[in-house]
């Protein structure tokens, strides 16, 4: 695999791992109509971890990105 496609097969993982998120598709979400989410404790820190982990997939992209601009 070259490295231009192992960073865009990359930069297409942390895309849709980042909308996974964004859309909290995740093994533990739920959806439950009738129910609406109110902002606690918990729900703030989960909040943070997950623009923590966004953040940290925009790093890896731009990265990724820089890699890959490098390689060419």
């Amino acid at each position: 695999m070259t490295g231009s496609r192992r960073a865009a097969a990359t930069l297409t993982a942390l895309v849709a791992g980042t909308a996974l998120l964004l859309t909290g598709c995740t093994h533990d979400a739920s959806a439950r109509p009738g129910t609406s989410q109110s902002v606690s404790g918990a729900d703030d820190a989960q909040l943070k971890d997950m623009q923590d982990k966004l953040d940290a997939a925009e790093s890896a992209a731009a990265q990724a990105d820089a890699d890959a601009t490098q390689n060419n």
